[in-house]
């Protein structure tokens, strides 16, 4: 039997109930692989205990035949979602030592459909990055190399960087990732898997640590575009402690796969031709029309004017929730606190706020503050608003002529640890195909198309209309199958 670490989730779950091997073997399997590779730095803590209790479950309810839809899948969390006695920090020194009292939305989801915990897997500091290097608990490592044999290592992207090493290195058949403005989909190009993120208010945002509100939304990471939909249906679904969760039922998108695209059209945005892009990355995505057509979908041309304005616009808006929805970490009720000797409550909040929050993170929350001041208000955050609201109807009119809108995923493979530290407008910019879509709230999803000339993975990526991801899921299923990608990275940890 090969290792149970390289099937995909599917082959797990349907393995496992017919019986080809016990679901404690497969988290006795990914356990193991857990611990061999802590090089990578994926996780921040490992519950082993916690994937082989509910292995022991699956394996007593595949006796009495009342299996749950993820019986015997153990998964990774990435450590922005709260898990009820286990540390959620959000890879920042400020939650040091957190262990919530309550479960989020989106975890407990997956409890119910019978899933385990491999462990809380690392992140970028409160998911404010692009490569996975401002965690506190230092970055992650790419599982992948380039192939002139070169011994750099390389980010997995970010911010759910833990959670994409993890899928791509064999440490966890599914995971959980947030997108606030690219956070699933582009780690999921850089390292060779599936991500999407759905509609905004699909996943409940209840218990996972806030970034950007009316932009952070939670999905799955897989290896394949199957593997996401089976995750995403448990993961989805109305929760009356979120206001911003959507009442609508949960569809059944893993019976509904079809990479039969006759009679559908796809969209290719003339703005996202942009100077400076690794010619690669153009030719994937000619490719990835030529599958689309293919697949019997009608190709046409489509313009999203302002499309230039969307990283501006989201480096406005995020970082200024983010400044009110961090400003709850003073020292007062939890997490880390600091008290200058002799010092007042005002040096307490100061103290803690120095010493907890990473460079990112305090730069953020400075733009933040800046843009909602009240001198700056109207010239920054409102005409920021009034933007998004513009990017919002460009889409609106291109889903007029077409049902999805096919692009890169991003503007280069994965770069090396420490390459763009220095330079934050060129991190940001690895964002820029990927936010326009967090921006007006719709589904997106990567799917990997094949290799740059290094041997790393490049991502397609599709957008589909709000509420729609069948269709996104269907498309990136045509891709899938005309891909046929299947490197995987060689184990050198």
């Amino acid at each position: 039997m090969a290792e149970l670490n390289s099937l995909t989730l599917t082959q797990l779950r349907d393995g496992f109930r017919a019986g080809e091997f016990s679901a404690r073997e497969i988290a006795e399997n990914f356990n193991a692989a857990v611990a061999a590779a802590r090089a990578l730095n994926a996780y921040t803590v490992e519950t082993p205990d916690d994937a082989l209790a509910c292995a022991d479950a699956a394996d007593a309810a595949r006796q009495s035949g009342d299996l749950k839809p993820l019986s015997g899948i153990p998964l990774g969390i990435k450590d922005l979602f709260a898990t009820v006695g286990v540390d959620t920090t959000s890879g920042s020194k400020i939650l040091g030592g957190f262990k919530p009292p309550y479960e989020s939305t989106v975890s407990a989801k997956l409890r119910e459909a019978g899933a385990g915990m491999l462990g809380k897997l690392n992140m970028d500091e409160f998911a404010m990055g692009s490569s996975n290097e401002t965690s506190a608990y230092g970055p992650v490592i790419s599982p992948w190399k380039r192939s002139d044999g070169g011994n750099a290592a390389l980010t997995p992207g970010g911010s759910s960087g833990g959670s994409a090493a993890a899928v791509a290195a064999g440490l966890a058949p599914g995971v959980t990732g947030t997108d606030t403005g690219g956070s699933i989909r582009q780690p999921a190009a850089f390292t060779g898997i599936t991500g999407i993120k759905p509609t905004y208010g699909r996943c409940s945002r209840w218990g996972i640590v806030s970034f950007a509100s009316s932009l952070d939304q939670a999905g799955p990471m897989a290896r394949t575009v199957r593997d996401c939909a089976i995750l995403l249906e448990s993961m989805c679904g109305f929760d009356p402690k979120d206001a911003t969760s959507l009442d609508a039922p949960v569809p059944a998108w893993e019976q509904g796969l079809s990479s039969d695209l006759h009679g559908k059209r796809v969209g290719i945005p003339k703005e996202y031709r942009i100077d400076g892009v690794p010619g690669e990355i153009n030719a994937l995505w000619d490719q990835g029309i030529a599958w689309l057509k293919d697949a019997g979908a009608e190709v046409v041309e489509i313009s999203l004017p302002h499309t230039k304005y969307a990283l501006p616009t989201y480096y406005i808006i995020a970082p200024a929730e983010a400044s009110s929805n961090l400003a709850r970490y003073d020292g007062v009720r939890y997490g880390l606190r600091e008290v200058p000797e002799g010092g007042n409550l005002d040096a307490m909040y100061a103290a803690t706020r120095a010493a907890g929050f990473g460079a990112e993170v305090k730069r953020r929350i400075m733009i933040g503050t800046y843009v909602l001041s009240a001198g700056f208000y109207d010239a920054y955050f409102t005409k920021a608003q009034r933007v998004r609201a513009l990017i919002k109807q460009d889409f609106a009119r291109a889903f007029e002529q077409c049902d999805i809108i096919l692009t890169p995923t991003a503007p280069s493979a994965a770069f090396g640890i420490g390459e763009k530290m220095s330079d934050p407008l060129a991190m940001y910019l690895n964002d820029v195909f990927a936010v326009p879509a967090s921006l007006a709230g719709l589904p997106a999803m990567s799917v990997p198309g094949g290799l740059d000339a290094q041997g790393l993975p490049l991502g397609l990526h599709l957008i589909g209309r709000e509420m729609d991801e069948q269709g996104v899921l269907n498309a990136g299923l045509a891709i899938e199958e005309r891909a046929g990608f299947t490197a995987r990275p060689g184990k050198w940890w």
